[in-house]
């Protein structure tokens, strides 16, 4: 198993702990002979052994109310320190036949969705390197054990690419 796949399964389980119905989390994955480097204190209260090859991961602030996930992934930039990062978050999915039923008004669309009776909700953990490599594990809440947990590279790979472009240098804007 490599690091990244450890490192995910260790959020998908802390979450699981945690329960339902929280907010996005967004981690740091910094390398644990970079972390003990830098930052020796740190390293000792997360209790990384001297010799650990692992991937920590390091919560961070949380994620801005308005504007979605999405718009915030697009203002992040990592230090080059940040090996990786990984993104918990939970989403309703509805089956593909009732898209054509959404309402328009987000406000309505959101409360019919958390009201439709084939909704299924989704806690999704998705890790990304620097080098393009992803993990992905996925827990439905009406499986909600460990043995049910999703796992794999491509599950979704949209959030893992908006993930991959926090890594991206930023493209200087051209003027008119």
């Amino acid at each position: 198993m490599s690091l990244l796949e450890e490192v995910v399964l260790d959020l998908e389980r802390h979450s699981a702990q945690e329960g339902w119905d929280t907010a996005p989390k967004l981690y740091a994955l910094v390398e644990s002979a970079e972390l003990r480097r830098a930052e020796p204190e740190l390293a000792d209260d997360l209790g990384l052994p001297a010799d650990a090859d692992t991937l920590a991961a390091l919560e961070q602030p949380a994620l801005p109310e308005q504007g979605g996930v999405e718009d915030a992934l697009a203002t992040i930039a990592w230090p080059e320190a940040v090996a990786g990062c990984a993104l918990v978050i939970e989403r309703v999915v509805l089956p593909p036949d009732a898209e054509d039923e959404i309402p328009e008004d987000e406000k309505e669309a959101a409360s019919w969705a958390a009201e439709h009776p084939k909704r299924e909700d989704v806690r999704m953990v998705v890790g990304v390197l620097r080098d393009g490599t992803r993990h992905s594990a996925l827990r439905l809440r009406r499986h909600d054990t460990d043995d049910e947990v999703l796992v794999g590279p491509d599950l979704v790979p949209a959030l893992a690419d908006a993930l991959i472009a926090t890594f991206e240098p930023d493209e200087p804007t051209q003027q008119a």
